[in-house]
């Protein structure tokens, strides 16, 4: 556990040496998956469920809050966590070729999957649905992370490396406005259907 918290603590605060020491480890997605991932996605998770679930958020004067409420936004939380990993990884994977890149799935999907500690880290606001968008700020530094690791974990070429960042970005939203899309039809019908 140190030894995550310690990772964690320098790709925030010294992520161009830790993305070399990252690559270097070349650790399997699937161990990035357990030892990682599905931790740091339960930060939000929990935290979504607390806030939306016991403390409730405020509309016109009004407090809403019920287990049930609480318990759907934190099914959202971690299927977007989890899923956008996967998304995201998948995307840069499939375009690694045309930007001259490492096609190798282990490092994309470390690469992702570390990008997003800052919005797991910061996704503990959630347990205050008003501050809820300081979680969504803190994704903006994930994108730095991302935009950053690209060379030392993809060797993406300098002159590549912002193109390659952008698509991947665009495919992603598109993919992540779909996603969120049909999560919040799936969540407002249940939530509408008794």
């Amino acid at each position: 556990m140190e030894s995550l918290v310690n990772r964690i603590k320098n790709i925030l605060l010294s992520p161009k040496t830790e993305w070399v020491s990252i690559e270097q480890e070349n650790t399997p997605w699937l161990k990035t998956l357990t030892s990682y991932l599905l931790l740091a996605a339960a930060i939000p998770t929990v935290a979504a469920f607390i806030g939306y679930g016991v403390i409730g958020s405020s509309a016109f004067g009004i407090r809403y809050h019920s287990i049930e409420w609480g318990i759907r936004m934190a099914a959202v939380q971690y299927v977007l966590m989890v899923g956008g990993v996967f998304v995201t990884s998948a995307i840069i994977y499939l375009l690694a070729d045309s930007f001259l890149s490492k096609k190798d799935y282990n490092s994309a999907f470390a690469l992702v999957a570390w990008s997003y500690a800052p919005m797991c880290i910061a996704g503990i606001f959630y347990i205050f649905p008003a501050l809820s968008w300081l979680a969504s700020l803190a994704g903006l530094y994930g994108l730095y992370l991302l935009y950053i690791g690209l060379k030392p974990m993809l060797k993406t070429p300098d002159d590549k490396q912002t193109t390659y960042f952008v698509v991947s970005l665009i495919c992603t939203i598109g993919v992540s406005i779909a996603l969120s899309a049909i999560l919040t039809v799936v969540l407002v019908k249940g939530m509408y259907s008794f």
